[in-house]
């Protein structure tokens, strides 16, 4: 094994992804499940407005739960259901609340790089800085390992915070870095996160900096924005 697959191969293990990194710990509602749906949960996954206002109308619970805790909001935002997040939202349904896995919707939408239903939950007012997920990380974090560098953009225009350090011990900086490719995405994650004034001196649990960290991968680019932007 190399070098680097070796690195992957201990990431991997960390955050408890099995033999590839890439996987998300996000469990989107199954076939099964969708086919178990009723009321306000299935009337969200296809986007049914009339059928949605007309349980909204009789009293339906707004904020039900699936078996995997997922709010009709949450299954609206796996489904790209925009309308349906948006009648849900104007109806009073909690934009914040988290599943089982501990995901709100905007870090769903965040990891699916889902820019479109991101801007339309954070413009009724959820919040782009919660904690979320197992690793008590936020959507930020989430979306700087998978190099969705327009969702960082969005989410650092909205305020979430840059520095939030996970129990891993990373930020989204550090996860740009040791969780991403090398390649133009995530680079241009790194940059809007420099440019964000992310803090550069942050280190892992090892005492590793960004710096130090993309020079150990053999990421030229990475390292040559670290060392404009004065990192050390």
């Amino acid at each position: 094994m190399t070098a680097r697959g070796a690195w992957t191969a201990v990431l991997a293990v960390a955050l408890g992804l099995g033999a590839s990194a890439g996987v998300s710990a996000q469990v989107p509602p199954l076939a099964a499940e969708v086919l178990a749906y009723d009321g306000l949960h299935r009337a969200a996954w296809h986007g049914d407005l009339p059928k949605l206002k007309a349980l909204i109308a009789s009293g339906a619970s707004l904020d039900a739960r699936d078996p995997r805790g997922r709010t009709p909001l949450h299954v609206a935002t796996y489904a790209r259901q925009r309308d349906a997040v948006k009648l849900l939202a104007k109806a009073g349904a909690n934009l914040d609340l988290l599943e089982d896995d501990r995901y709100d919707a905007v870090t769903i939408a965040a990891v699916a790089d889902d820019v479109a239903t991101l801007s339309l939950l954070l413009s009724l007012g959820a919040k782009a800085g919660q904690t979320t997920s197992r690793y008590d990380g936020t959507a930020l974090i989430a979306a700087a390992h998978l190099g969705h560098d327009d969702v960082v953009r969005r989410l650092i225009a909205a305020g979430a915070p840059l520095d939030h350090v996970n129990n891993l011990h990373w930020t989204a900086t550090i996860e740009s870095i040791v969780l991403g490719d090398g390649g133009p995405r995530h680079q241009r994650t790194l940059a809007a996160l420099i440019d964000a004034g992310a803090n550069l001196k942050l280190v892992d649990r090892q005492g590793n900096t960004p710096l130090q960290l993309a020079r150990a991968r053999g990421y030229t680019a990475m390292v040559r924005q670290l060392e404009a932007a004065h990192a050390k």
